[in-house]
């Protein structure tokens, strides 16, 4: 009987591993979308790998800002600050507020160790959104603040599979709130239901080379493993642009993106 016994669970533990499902072939040029960023590897050797510099123009004449009529809320008004439309933040040619990442590359850009550090912050004073725009890697968190003396809601409005959407809301100087995003999508739009002319837009990107561009334009992606990429630049009205660069150990790529009025 116990020769018997034996020979079924034979059976079974040749059963449990001998069907296992063949897993899928990783390329070397894995997109965004299907890269395998839950099977982190060891951080690359510094001396394989090298950086992306870039700057973000604007060409032609970009609309004015519009004032924003915030006297629906007296509380708004006290801030004793103008509030202006941020779609088309151009400083002398260049454009600010234009998400950069790496949309495409090495597998081992996708695979880097998860290294995440504080949250970042997105505040709410003088009745809009600060920063406007913001990034952070999947997995990370935001922090939003209400640093008002005026009650705000934070609405997010994903589309990426999986996402869900944020609706809470903060009292006046209340309690900061941090949710973490754990799908990586572009420019997701954050509303206030209170307030419906405060909007920004939160980033997250699959990989740790990722940049939000300030107002001189520019943007600097470092640490990149050796290899072609392709970058992606986002701007909320403007869309998406994208670019072919080869970095090489302990090299600079340059890479110089131009947005104009559609």
């Amino acid at each position: 009987m116990k020769q018997g016994l034996g020979w079924v669970l034979a059976v079974a533990v040749l059963g449990a591993t001998g069907c296992k499902a063949k897993q899928p072939a990783v390329s070397d040029n894995q997109p965004a979308a299907n890269a395998t960023a839950d099977q982190p590897t060891a951080a690359p050797d510094p001396a394989t790998v090298g950086s992306v510099s870039g700057v973000v123009h604007f060409a032609g004449k970009p609309p004015a800002p519009v004032k924003i009529d915030m006297s629906m809320d007296p509380a708004c008004e006290m801030s004793g600050a103008d509030n202006f439309s941020e779609q088309f933040a151009v400083h002398n040619g260049y454009l600010a507020n234009v998400f950069v990442y790496v949309k495409d590359g090495p597998k081992a850009a996708f695979q880097m160790p998860a290294s995440f550090g504080p949250a970042v912050v997105m505040d709410q004073k003088g009745c809009r959104y600060t920063p406007h725009v913001i990034a952070l890697r999947k997995g990370s968190s935001v922090e939003f603040r209400n640093s008002d003396i005026t009650m705000h809601n934070i609405h997010t409005m994903p589309v990426a599979v999986g996402s869900e959407s944020i609706d809470i809301s903060q009292g006046p100087k209340g309690e900061p709130q941090t949710k973490q995003f754990n799908q990586a999508e572009t420019m997701i739009p954050v509303r206030c239901n209170n307030h419906p002319w405060m909007n920004a837009f939160i980033n997250v990107s699959e990989t740790p080379f990722f940049a939000v561009t300030g107002a001189d334009g520019t943007f600097s992606l470092k640490g990149l493993p050796a290899g072609e990429y392709t970058l992606a630049a986002v701007h909320e009205k403007l869309g998406e642009q994208t670019m072919k660069v080869t970095v090489t150990p302990l090299g600079t790529a340059e890479a110089k993106f131009s947005f104009a009025m559609k």
